[in-house]
């Protein structure tokens, strides 16, 4: 934040971290919102979005204070002198966390609504702020000074709890957790794809150090945040302890589009939460003419909405020349296509339609990837992945632009299981396909000799385009039918003259016990 002070945390890989005392603060603190009114989820997670922003503004100043300090160097605090705000001047001082705190309620509540906020809202002046453009429109909408005085302790008391457990990726853990609540609210669960697939996504496409990456329909910046949890992981060494490469990690490889600004603001803060510094996240209507960027990203990672129809006028002109439809989900595949540099690659969900439907819209995007890119991979996934909130069948698409064709053979998995019972309570399970999953298409050389009764297989370019480009998997899926020896009808029959006489016999032994007889 301000004075070139860039707030970054841990990497946050799973919410494993968030147990016991801290999982029941931050259960605690949703129950504060809930009852004092805020029931809408995505309210809740942007209401403490902004909180936690304010707090680590103070922490991330006493930090670069002490540092300074330290090395012998001028420090000018965002909090020095007097700060105008409106038409009023401002102690500074009293718009830090530390100060306001310990105010009564009512001088906490008003110091927030009349200063903070304000203060918060207007950094934008200051590029160095990361966190900056998504507070431009910020409103607070916590409604009593009560129930602000209790988040307040509330968050003092997480943080301290966050402080003890010292794990590089608490502070990850805590949001992700946060996100989390958004899946199990029913309405919201529409913006959570499932950790398990995104990371399973992730891994299949192995970003590399350079990659410019986008999600141009990003929500909450899941696919964004595993990527960069990925790349912290499996390539530390070469991308944060390289300089160039660093400044490309936390400047120029994420880009994430959405037309919902609570979204892209929790979206935003999730990425800066797991160390990213200055991703680009903007609202954009991705179909429309307002989206320019052609052969530009060399990854996508995505799971479009599958809403249905749009008006032909807002949708792009370019897009509609691949495939003239109304269909969103058709639509972004025509967009990933355009997107995509020359030998840029794509991993996107698609709901099962847009494997066999059979209009001229849906043969000309299955047309379009098979002849004119490559496509190299459709994995079915089972209709539960999506439960409770959605029981679509969805598969999964992987390809490489590359404008001149080049698709040989493509690949199928038929994905029956994800870790999770398929219902809608989706507890977890010893069935998992996604480790074979990624084995298997890491090892592709060695699937040619699969037949078409394995869970995997190869079908050649020109039985596909034979088929209408038809995609889906029982398309090509070969069952294995095991004969079943059944005794003769002469054997049966006897069989059951012999049960008949033996329930006589015991029926008369129990009449002579019964003394009937």
């Amino acid at each position: 934040a301000g004075e070139g002070i860039l707030l970054t945390f841990g990497t946050g890989r799973t919410n494993d971290m968030v147990t016991g005392e801290l999982k029941s603060k931050i259960d605690n603190l949703w129950e504060i919102f809930w009852t004092g009114g805020l029931t809408n989820p995505l309210d809740v997670i942007e209401q403490m979005t902004y909180l936690m922003f304010i707090r680590d503004l103070d922490d991330a100043d006493n930090v670069r204070a002490k540092e300074a300090a330290m090395l012998g160097l001028p420090h000018k605090s965002i909090f020095a002198g007097e700060i105008q705000i409106g038409d009023r001047k401002i102690d500074g001082s009293q718009l830090k966390w530390s100060t306001f705190h310990d105010f009564p309620a009512a001088k906490m509540y008003s110091t927030m609504q009349e200063w903070v906020f304000p203060f918060i809202k207007n950094l934008h002046g200051d590029k160095e702020s990361a966190y900056s453009k998504y507070m431009g429109d910020a409103i607070f909408k916590v409604p009593t000074p009560l129930m602000l005085d209790k988040i307040v302790t509330t968050m003092d008391a997480i943080y301290e709890q966050m402080e003890q457990i010292k794990s590089a990726d608490t502070r990850g853990d805590v949001y992700e957790y946060q996100l989390s609540k958004l899946a199990t609210a029913g309405a919201n669960g529409k913006y959570r794809t499932p950790r398990h697939i995104i990371r399973m996504m992730v891994e299949m496409m192995d970003p590399k150090a350079d990659e410019i990456i986008c999600d141009p329909a990003c929500g909450t910046s899941g696919f964004l945040v595993a990527a960069s949890e990925y790349l912290r992981d499996k390539k530390k060494q070469e991308v944060l302890f390289n300089r160039q490469n660093k400044e490309h990690y936390m400047n120029h490889m994420f880009h994430g589009y959405d037309m919902d600004r609570t979204m892209l603001r929790i979206g935003a803060m999730n990425m800066m939460t797991h160390g990213v510094e200055n991703p680009y996240i903007e609202y954009r209507d991705s179909l429309s003419d307002q989206n320019t960027d052609k052969e530009k990203y060399s990854l996508i990672l995505a799971n479009p909405p599958f809403k249905g129809s749009l008006d032909y006028d807002i949708v792009s002109a370019d897009l509609l020349k691949v495939c003239k439809t109304k269909k969103t989900e058709l639509l972004f595949l025509a967009l990933f296509i355009r997107m995509l540099k020359i030998g840029g690659r794509c991993a996107c969900i698609v709901p099962d339609g847009v494997l066999f439907g059979s209009s001229t819209a849906h043969k000309a995007i299955r047309k379009a990837l098979v002849e004119e890119n490559r496509l190299e991979a459709v994995i079915s996934m089972p209709s539960g992945v999506f439960k409770p909130y959605a029981g679509v069948s969805t598969a999964i698409l992987i390809f490489t632009k590359t404008g001149h064709g080049g698709t040989d053979k493509v690949w199928f998995y038929d994905m029956k299981a994800d870790g999770f019972s398929l219902d809608d309570k989706r507890t977890e399970t010893k069935e998992n396909d996604i480790p074979d999953i990624i084995e298997r298409f890491r090892n592709l050389d060695k699937e040619t000799d699969r037949k078409r009764t394995d869970q995997s297989f190869f079908v050649p370019k020109e039985e596909i385009a034979e088929n209408g480009y038809d995609l889906s998997i029982n398309k090509y899926k070969e069952i294995e039918y095991v004969p079943v020896e059944y005794p003769s009808t002469q054997e049966i029959m006897t069989e059951l003259h012999e049960i008949e006489m033996k329930i006589g016999e015991e029926m008369q032994a129990l009449e002579e016990l019964l003394g009937l007889k």
